[in-house]
């Protein structure tokens, strides 16, 4: 037990590492300056990024129930080093697209692993009711460690174009290291039956059986978009506003350092807003968000953005806590992965259209009709959500 509880302190250490992520405050320039990529191709991209994650998503969320997590995340930190080491080479959309699928490969397999392997733990220590502070300081770790890796970033991208690239190898070489040394928990296994019955029952309760769970995964997706396309989308959004190239690494860590504090604080104020309060801050996050993108211009445009970081870093603990709570343990990261798999599926069929229409009207009108969307959809999901979200979950705690 005494090595299962190291288990924690390993699992935010992974975090911190996995998105400690060099080339990410810079890498729409590098795509564009270096690859020859245009809006359209990099929404284009990132949607085929979606399409090899989500091929193995659910099957690997299935092996890792099987095999377990620690393999499963030993898996995804050799296929990171591969990833990101096709970079140092890229330049490309076909190069570029060959990093971007193993690096989906790579996503996959963390996908519900960690957070399935940092609830077993909990679980067998009899602390699960623990685990939205813990999972919240797991996303600290991660936005920190991304927060990290983009303070130098611009300033390392403009003295050598491919070393965020080489540094980006030697991060999950570490991670590696501690992924190996993860202890597997005890747990629930499936019934005797095959894999496919298996597969296809889990996804028929988390979609069909269970409506909370159903429309848990449905409004984390959208939500899950709408801090997404921001991400792509802002650097270019910067650079036309004149933001100097600079900047671009500060900025970066702010919006990781928001993302941070809130995923830190979320099971508070979930305990003091309630699943009602805290969806409508989401709704208002995402609103304002995009209509202040939208609509300002000059070169502090982009701090509406952190209001959608902020509503990431909310969002995150007391979702998966949602979901969790609805799965089985021998099935766990496979449903976790099946939460991936429709935002990653939404994200493929609108990805595109928004990389086109940002290219032919501008990055800030693209926000602005982006706003007009959510506006239609996130109010439904929401009351949905709540609706057939359990009472105990529904309303604050003392």
């Amino acid at each position: 037990m005494g090595n299962l509880s190291n288990n924690i302190r390993k699992l935010y250490l992974f975090s911190f590492l996995q998105m400690t992520l060099f080339p990410m405050a810079i890498i729409t320039l590098f795509w564009k300056d270096h690859a020859g990529l245009s809006l359209t191709q990099i929404l284009l991209l990132q949607s085929i990024f979606s399409v090899a994650t989500l091929a193995l998503d659910y099957p690997a969320g299935y092996v890792s129930d099987r095999l377990g997590y620690r393999c499963a995340l030993n898996i995804a930190s050799i296929l990171g080093m591969i990833g990101w080491g096709i970079y140092i080479w890229a330049d490309s959309f076909t190069t570029v697209l060959l990093a971007e699928i193993t690096l989906g490969m790579s996503l996959s397999f963390i996908s519900g692993s960690d957070s399935a392997l940092l609830f077993e733990t909990l679980r067998a220590q009899g602390e699960e009711q623990s685990y939205a502070r813990h999972q919240g300081r797991m996303h600290g770790f991660a936005q920190a460690g991304e927060a990290a890796g983009a303070v130098l970033a611009g300033v390392i991208y403009a003295w050598q174009p491919r070393l965020p690239f080489i540094l980006q190898v030697a991060v999950w070489g570490a991670g590696l290291l501690v992924t190996r040394h993860l202890v597997e928990t005890p747990r629930g296994h499936a019934p005797v039956r095959s894999h496919l019955a298996e597969a296809l029952a889990t996804a028929r309760y988390a979609f069909l059986d269970n409506r909370h769970l159903r429309y848990t995964i449905l409004l984390n997706t959208v939500l899950g978009v709408a801090s997404f396309y921001p991400v792509w989308l802002i650097q270019p959004y910067m650079q036309h506003a004149g933001v100097p190239v600079a900047w671009f690494g500060p900025v970066w860590a702010g919006a990781n350092l928001t993302v941070a504090l809130c995923a830190l604080g979320s099971h508070r104020l979930h305990n003091r807003l309630g699943d009602r309060g805290m969806v409508l801050l989401f709704l208002f996050l995402v609103v304002l968000g995009y209509l202040g993108l939208g609509l300002a211009g000059g070169i502090w445009g982009f701090l509406f953005y952190y209001l959608l970081t902020c509503m990431r870093g909310l969002r995150g603990p007391m979702m998966l806590a949602h979901t969790q709570r609805e799965s089985s343990s021998a099935n766990r990261a496979a449903t976790l992965s099946l939460q991936s798999v429709s935002f990653r599926l939404l994200f493929v069929a609108t990805g595109p259209l928004v990389g086109k229409l940002a290219d032919q009207a501008g990055v800030g009108r693209c926000f602005y009709l982006l706003f007009y969307a959510f506006v239609a959809t996130l109010p439904l999901l929401a009351v949905l959500f709540l609706r057939h979200a359990p009472r105990r979950l529904h309303s604050p705690t003392p």
